[in-house]
Order: structure tokens, then sequence, then C-alpha cells
């Protein structure tokens, strides 16, 4: 095989040259193919949260130039000597999500926690994200799209989605539970999505009673304001699960309250300040409280042949890549209906 030319390894992209810095062309040389690796020509990516965070250095880890994307789908048109026979082929649909490779021999990696793995390679922290022509990840990371995913809203699925869907496995929420839902975003419309396709009661917590009819058409059977506290005093000991997918502090015991014995308080979404609770509270009905990031790759195939025979999509909004500003603008000012996605090729 011949050797890669210069140009076959300079991946066209959009970087930041700074905190709270517009989006500009960036050129950088991706280097040789790894022998793990496989490469994807991006059709679409989604613009989530975390891009915002990291393009503004929120959490203090930022490299810059920086180019954020990591919720990728597109073609592979390029397999590493390695990753040859592993059940991907060029030409063949595929996302990258939130993470990008992991050591394949740890543990948890051999455990098929792989998101938990100690060497876990973040798409955009300390690499080149998905805002640009190509991008490379770890063969077992791409993951196949199903014939029945839509390709053009597919991207958020990779971290949103992903988010919100492994703890139903992981936690062994069953049909017959009643779950709530705290914030009704870009996590939680699809949180909705999957626990009524997944046949539970479910509850939506808004704070905004606006989004009433609009989370009992994504999914919901009920709505109930965040901070009425009358209100969540009816549905006291009911829930069996509540997932929060909301960055906002609220009365966390009242939300204890309204668990069902051995019921669970689970947290996705980052809540800025510490969770003050009364131990009492859980003792008394042993109820948990816990945690969770993304999800390992194959609890990724297994969400997306659910999206498949269920025909679950995001609420997306599309930008081209010519808007690719006022995309990260869209999202940053909170308009976004509820995920945001760049057509890459428009």
């Amino acid at each position: 095989m011949s050797a890669p030319t210069a140009a076959e390894n300079t991946f066209n992209a959009w970087a930041a040259a700074g905190p709270n810095q517009p989006l500009e062309a960036f050129q950088f040389d991706a280097g040789p193919i790894g022998d793990e690796e496989i490469e994807v020509a991006i059709d679409y990516c989604g613009v989530c949260h975390s891009d915002l965070s990291m393009l503004n250095n929120d959490w203090g880890i930022t490299q810059y130039p920086f180019v954020p994307g990591h919720e990728v789908v597109g073609k592979i048109v390029k397999i590493g000597d390695h990753a040859r026979n592993k059940g991907l082929k060029v030409g063949q649909i595929v996302g990258v999500g939130w993470n990008r490779g992991s050591c394949m021999h740890c543990h948890p990696c051999m455990s098929g926690d792989q998101h938990l793995c100690h060497d876990v390679e973040a798409t955009i922290i300390g690499h080149h994200g998905g805002f640009a022509d190509r991008i490379r990840s770890h063969w077992a990371w791409a993951i196949p799209l199903p014939e029945g995913v839509d390709v053009t809203s597919a991207g958020p699925l990779f971290c949103g989605g992903i988010t919100v869907f492994n703890p139903l496995l992981q936690f062994g929420v069953l049909p017959t539970h009643r779950v709530g839902v705290v914030g009704i975003g870009g996590l939680g419309h699809m949180a909705l999505r999957f626990l009524n396709a997944w046949g539970c009661e479910v509850t939506a917590f808004t704070s905004s009673l606006a989004k009433r009819d609009e989370a009992l058409s994504l999914g919901a059977h009920r709505v109930v304001a965040t901070r009425d506290s009358d209100e969540l005093k009816k549905i006291a000991g009911e829930l069996d699960f509540i997932m929060v997918t909301a960055n906002a502090s609220l009365d966390w015991d009242a939300f204890i309250g309204t668990l069902a014995p051995k019921g669970r308080l689970h947290f996705v979404g980052v809540v800025p300040e510490a969770v003050p609770l009364h131990v009492m509270a859980l003792i008394s009905k042993q109820a948990e409280v816990s945690g969770s990031p993304t999800g390992a790759p194959s609890r990724l195939a297994d969400m997306l042949a659910f999206c498949a025979r269920h025909q679950i999509t995001p609420q997306v909004e599309h930008f081209p890549l010519s808007k690719i500003n006022d995309a990260v603008e869209h999202l940053h000012e909170g308009k976004a209906r509820y995920r945001v996605v760049l057509d890459m090729n428009a």
C-alpha cells in the first residue's frame, strides 16, 4: 500500500481561537490513520451544550484552536490495517459520539463498560472534533446506523440520546414502572420518547407549564410544575425512577418525597450546585441517588435498534454549515427545540 499524501491527512474544519471567539475556517494535519482507527466523512453533526462549554472553556480543559462536535454521522472512507474484518466497511454509515476510543484492555473495557475506562478518549477533549469534513475514531466506537434510523437527525442520539437511554438498561427500568423526567429540553425530550416506547407511565416535570402540550405530545402522560410544592406533594410516594436532565437547582427533598419505596433519583444533567439531601428520607424508603455519563458501544447499538423499531428520532433544527456560528448562538440563547444539527455539505 502506498504511503498517504499530506493532502489526504489534511482535514478542513471550523475552530475557535479562544474563549468566546467565533468559529473560523481551519485546517490541521491529522497524521497517518492509526491501525485501529476508521476515518469518517461527516455528513451531519449535532451541536450540544457540551460543545458550548468547551468552546468557552467553562471546564478549564479546552485546548485552542478548538474544533467542537461530538454527535457525528457520516460514511466510512478509510479503515486502518488492524480495523479491517471488524464488521465495518468503506461506505457504511456510522455515528461517533462523546467518546472516540478507549484502551480495550482494562477491566471496565473487558466488562463492556468502555465508557468508564480510565483512559477513555473524549472526542473533543485533546482532539479536534466533528465540525470538520472528516474525523477518526477507534473502530469499536464507530456505531453503524441500522435501517430505519433517520440519518439526518441521528447525530444527537450519540450523546444526548445515549445519556438518557443507558440508565434504562443500567438500572433495570421496567415497563411497569412509573417514571419522572425533570427538564424537558435537549435531553429530556428524548427521555420522554424513550420511556413512552419502553412502556412506562411517564411524568414530565418542567419549570414552564407552557411546554405542557408539547410534553404530552412527546410521550408524557402527565405534566407537573417543578417548583409547585403542592403538586409535588400530590404524587408523594408514586415514582419508581426519576431522571434529572435539568441543570437547575431544585428542592431535591421534595423529589425524594415523590419516590416510591426502593425508588431512585438519577442525575444525567449537570446540576450547578451541590445537591443537599436529608439522609433519613433515603433510609426510610430505601431510596437511591445516582448519576451516569453516556454509554458503551454495545448500549449505543441497542439504543439505535430501539429507535429503529419504534421510529424514535430527536426533535431537531437544521443549520447549513455556512451558518455554523448562527447555530451555536441559537443554542447559546436557549432557542433550540430541542437539538441543533449542522448539515455539513450544505
